[in-house]
């Protein structure tokens, strides 16, 4: 079966407090095995044997909303796509090492629209790329001194996302590496594309 990590939004903020021993439960009922939870902001490692990331998204979406009596966007990721976003160099590293970098998960590619509006939001503390289904941040001060926030990104998108710090995402990735030569070629491959399409979100930046 396949390790997968689901990313949830809105978890343990807003007065919506699941604690993570429920929350395993919930993907155990729903007949995901070896269920762990990363920190506390949502983070579930599981597996399954569906390959359909969507499908995933979609039954886990059903079956926490009729549990939990909310809406939970859902974002669902194999260990070796997490491991080729957490080598995506986005942006010079100087400028990843030195400031913070949030990867934003998307259920799917914006388009041009979107991505058109996501640029207007677009700082000389806030600079953004998206590759596939993943949105990246570069937060040249604090979030919460930035004038961009998630409903902002949400808006323009028009699509939910949730955030995760590259740090925790690179916690991650280490955690749930997978080691077969097969899987390490696919991580390579996909960390190649999405660096390559670096150059293409630049379309997307306004001028300073």
């Amino acid at each position: 079966m396949t390790v997968f990590i689901a990313f949830l939004r809105a978890i343990n903020v807003g007065g919506r407090t699941v604690k993570m021993e429920r929350l395993r439960g919930l993907f155990e009922q729903a007949g995901y095995r070896e269920v762990e939870t990363f920190i506390a902001s949502g983070n579930v490692i599981f597996r399954a044997p569906i390959e359909d990331a969507r499908a995933l998204e979609q039954q886990l979406e059903a079956h926490l909303a009729a549990s939990l009596g909310f809406q939970v966007a859902t974002f669902v990721r194999t260990a070796a796509e997490l491991a080729a976003i957490a080598a995506a160099i986005p942006f010079p590293i100087d400028e990843i090492e030195s400031n913070t970098l949030y990867v934003g998960f998307l259920h799917a590619p914006p388009g041009d629209e979107a991505l058109g509006k996501l640029a207007a939001l677009a700082t000389p503390l806030d600079e953004f790329r998206v590759h596939g289904r993943e949105l990246y941040w570069l937060c040249r001060t604090t979030i919460s001194q930035s004038k961009v926030n998630g409903g902002q990104l949400e808006s323009a998108l028009d699509m939910p996302t949730t955030l995760r710090n590259l740090t925790t995402v690179r916690k991650l990735a280490a955690k749930y590496a997978i080691t077969s030569p097969k899987d390490i070629e696919a991580i390579n491959r996909n960390a190649d594309r999405l660096n390559a399409e670096g150059t293409d979100a630049l379309a997307y930046q306004v001028p300073l």
